[in-house]
């Protein structure tokens, strides 16, 4: 399938140089001034030995000096990641006495750059594809997934117009498509499986920079199609079972508005996938703009661990997560729907993630066709 992206080269190569100067003693005419030089410099010479010898001790990882790297892939809002991480920084300094420092990277592909470039030092917050290629790339190990709603595996979602006369996958041949990243699994990876499998090349292709954007590229009429991640709606009564529409019952569309506390509800139903972290710009998102078709389930994002992470530390980071999921404060941070929307987390095993490989492989993606 023809895709119209930026590449870009994975590994560029830093060349550090160390210029270290030494002073040099003076000829003196009596011997008290050769004694008195000779001894400024031995004096200068151990007082520059001990400055480079205390410059290139490393500080210990989880000092000031040296925190951990937590990194969090841009699927939202920036500014929302990084208020919110920083509640989770401060939660987790609480609980372990470490120093932590949250980042958000330009790009999926730039998060996995950053956690194989410091092996030792990061732990991230990637999705499947992500987690994927970077244990592929240098061993990064998942620790723990998502849990969202009670599920522990998540979907994709094509949005369009509801107004549009789009009625199936094959009907998109040829047209504009907005996704978040090319890096994105829900946002690119499962939607462009689910493309070849209906035969559809898409058109014009927009990188939106996160699900909200591309949900609003579709609202706005800049593209035809968007592709972001799904998330089943809570139902009045009953839990929405895998089969069931993806979409809540028409009769119900012209209700859906958000709430004062940034929720959307549409009735008695809480619409939970990517439409919902866009109702600050369209609130009225849900009578522009419909599911068209979802994919196959997807696990859920990952928290891992870089490949040369002390395992003490991380044993440490571990549990004081799992004790932060306890608290109101988690709601605040990772669990904020504009957020990520992670209710819990359960401990992940790197098995559960080789559907993502298998498609992968088929796909023949590597992290520099992102």
């Amino acid at each position: 399938m023809e895709r119209r992206m930026k590449r870009r080269a994975f590994w560029a190569c830093l060349l550090v140089m160390a210029l270290i100067a030494a002073a040099c003693g003076g000829d003196g005419g009596g011997g008290t001034t050769t004694t008195a030089a000779a001894e400024e410099e031995t004096t200068t010479s151990a007082a520059a030995e001990e400055t480079t010898t205390s410059a290139a001790a490393e500080a210990e990882l989880g000092s000031a000096d040296r925190p951990i790297q937590v990194l969090f892939v841009p699927s939202v809002d920036a500014q929302v990641i990084t208020t919110g991480g920083e509640i989770m920084d401060q939660a987790l300094t609480d609980a372990t006495g470490l120093e932590f420092e949250v980042s958000v990277p330009t790009s999926y592909a730039a998060t996995i750059e950053e956690m194989c470039a410091n092996p030792a030092d990061t732990m991230g917050f990637i999705p499947a594809f992500g987690y994927v290629l970077a244990s592929q790339l240098c061993q990064v190990d998942v620790a723990f997934k998502a849990v969202r709603f009670g599920w522990g595996v998540y979907w994709a979602q094509f949005l369009v117009a509801r107004d549009s006369e789009i009625q199936s996958l094959e009907d998109l041949e040829g047209l504009s498509w907005a996704y978040p990243d090319p890096g994105s699994t829900s946002g690119f990876l499962f939607p462009s499986v689910s493309l070849d499998e209906a035969g559809v090349t898409p058109g014009e292709t927009v990188e939106a920079g996160g699900h909200p954007q591309a949900a609003l590229a579709v609202y706005n009429g800049e593209v035809d199609f968007g592709t972001t991640f799904f998330s089943p709606p809570l139902l009045p009564e009953g839990e929405w079972q895998i089969g069931d529409p993806p979409e809540i019952p028409d009769e119900a569309i012209e209700s859906c508005a958000p709430t004062d506390e940034g929720e959307l509800w549409c009735g008695d139903y809480r619409v939970l996938d990517a439409r919902a972290s866009a109702i600050e710009e369209a609130p009225d998102i849900m009578q522009q703009v419909r599911i068209l078709d979802i994919t196959a389930e997807i696990p859920n994002d990952t928290l891992s661990f870089g490949p040369d992470f002390p395992a003490d530390l991380r044993t440490q980071i571990q549990d004081a997560l799992v004790a932060f999921a306890e608290t109101p404060e988690w709601a605040e941070s990772i669990g904020h729907q504009d957020f990520y929307a992670w209710d819990g987390i359960d401990p992940a095993t790197d098995a559960e993630y080789d559907i993502v490989r298998t498609v992968v492989e088929e796909q023949g993606i590597t992290l520099e066709d992102l």
